[in-house]
């Protein structure tokens, strides 16, 4: 399995429609993608913090199949158009899973 962190700064008061193209989205995911498992969306809090920053929080098979989707014409549809209410450019990070058994205490 493979994580994936997808970063994105929406524009203000566009937060609630960027929601619900997430949800949208994972429906077709969970019955079109091969390899997707799950995502969740989080939203940034804090003193300070810009409130329309999101992360979105998937599961992935493979390395492969999340590739696989970003290459796919529904991905280049959804930023097209998601390029009208995000500021920048998103970007994305892999997460890796640790399975070291040492503990971290000893030296």
């Amino acid at each position: 399995m493979i994580n994936i962190g997808l970063y994105y700064a929406v524009k203000e008061g566009h937060e609630e429609e960027f929601e619900k193209i997430f949800s949208d989205v994972v429906g077709f995911l969970k019955e079109n993608a091969k390899g997707f498992q799950r995502a969740d969306v989080y939203r940034k809090v804090g003193k300070g913090s810009p409130t329309t920053e999101y992360m979105i929080y998937s599961e992935w098979e493979n390395l492969a199949s999340f590739r696989a989707f970003i290459s796919s014409k529904e991905f280049r549809d959804t930023t097209s158009y998601g390029k009208t209410i995000i500021e920048g450019r998103p970007y994305h990070k892999v997460f890796t899973e640790v399975n070291d058994t040492t503990d971290a205490t000893e030296g």
